[in-house]
């Protein structure tokens, strides 16, 4: 699974329309590794359909803003790091954190 969820770092840097302007953060990212293929800070408990992110900075998996823990934004607040890529199969899109926005 975590081979498939990789596709999300080679996603658009614009909008499907190409309307987003180029986000200055996504320039110097090396392509990462997940680093697991559920987020680690949920209990087993925990829904496990949450919407995943991978950090684009160092790898990290983590539920996304629409799960109840929001453990991808808890993640930026913590590190700094600015861009998340889904993980799950579909679309593929970034989200800047910084920015509040795709990218």
């Amino acid at each position: 699974m975590v081979s498939e969820q990789g596709k999300a770092l080679d996603a658009a840097a614009t909008s499907a329309k190409g309307l987003a302007p180029p986000c200055e953060h996504l320039d110097g990212l090396t392509p990462v590794t997940p680093q697991s293929s559920y987020c680690p800070d949920c209990r087993p408990e925990d829904d496990r359909r949450a919407t995943l992110l991978i950090c684009l900075t160092c790898g990290r998996v983590a539920c996304s803003d629409s799960s109840p823990n929001q453990h991808a934004m808890t993640h930026h607040e913590k590190t700094g790091h600015p861009i998340a890529a889904a993980m799950e199969p579909g679309p593929r899109w970034r989200w800047c954190y910084v920015h509040q926005r795709l990218v």
